[in-house]
């Protein structure tokens, strides 16, 4: 058995050791979150978890990767076959199986943010050939819909609130909007906001499905919850429906993805959308020496 004891402190161990429920991780830099959650990986499984119903989600597939590598050589090769990923990679898996019900293509194409620009450019060469001169360019096209999906917010208000410069264009950059939706449904592809839109979608629309994926997936885990996105923290409160075993990691003072539409009101509101949260902080510094620590005091 792991000495969790002994290789944690006692914030750690408890959130290592907290089964049920609902908790937020409160983790500034240095603190050994990453620790914690590989510690919890191999506790849960120690448990009698099945890695098939633990689902950890991070921003980069790396992070994932790391993680349960490290809860492997804390455990064993079973913490290897936990869920883990990306959001995106996570809503792509999801998706190919349930395509049908979206009335999608499961052999949908991925579009990168290149291939988007491009689709819009050519949408706005057949429809406004004769461009005016303040008018935005492709990739800020694509920014205010990339925005406007990740923040559930109306084009029109993400342009009059972050791009008022282009406010003169609105009507145009709405139509070229619908147009490029339109393009993506007609030649099944997809980009990587539309993966997490249409996971929600089917969360949303498929009670026994998002029913069936909430049982699947009994405890979840998030890291870097400051940096969630409105549509992100949506599509994890749909999977933890039936259970509320959610562990959301996260330091409330800083978030770095922002241009990803990031809201960081997801982690100080945590506690007012999930009753009952479990507050663990992670104060004990291991990253910084002592006199830096000293100074910041």
């Amino acid at each position: 058995k792991v000495a969790y004891e002994k290789e944690l402190n006692p914030a750690q161990l408890s959130a290592v050791t907290t089964k049920e429920g609902t908790i937020l991780v409160i983790a500034g830099a240095g603190s050994g979150k990453t620790k914690t959650l590989t510690y919890r990986v191999a506790r849960l499984i120690e448990d009698g978890i099945s890695p098939e119903n633990i689902l950890l989600l991070t921003f980069t597939k790396k992070a994932a990767a790391e993680m349960l590598t490290r809860a492997s050589l804390v455990l064993d090769e079973r913490c290897e076959k936990v869920a883990g990923g990306t959001f995106h990679s996570f809503a792509n898996i999801i998706l190919r199986k349930y395509a049908k019900l979206l009335k999608l293509k499961n052999n949908f194409t991925i579009l990168d943010k290149t291939d988007c620009e491009d689709i819009i450019n050519h949408i706005v060469g057949q429809m406004f050939p004769k461009k005016e001169k303040r008018f935005p360019k492709k990739s800020t096209i694509h920014e205010i819909y990339s925005k406007s999906v990740n923040k559930e917010t109306p084009t029109k208000q993400i342009i009059d609130e972050e791009f008022p410069q282009f406010a003169h264009c609105t009507d145009k950059i709405i139509e070229i909007h619908k147009a490029y939706v339109g393009y993506k449904r007609e030649n099944s592809v997809l980009d990587y906001d539309d993966l997490l839109l249409y996971l929600k979608l089917l969360l949303e629309n498929n009670e026994q499905i998002r029913k069936q994926l909430s049982n699947k997936y009994k405890y979840i885990m998030v890291d870097e919850y400051q940096d969630t996105n409105t549509l992100q923290a949506d599509v994890i409160r749909l999977l933890a429906s039936e259970h509320n075993n959610l562990m959301a990691v996260g330091d409330d003072a800083q978030s770095i993805y922002s241009f990803r539409g990031a809201n960081y009101h997801n982690i100080l509101d945590f506690p007012n959308q999930f009753k009952d949260t479990k507050i663990i902080k992670l104060e004990q510094n291991y990253r910084s020496t002592q006199n830096i620590l000293n100074l910041k005091k």
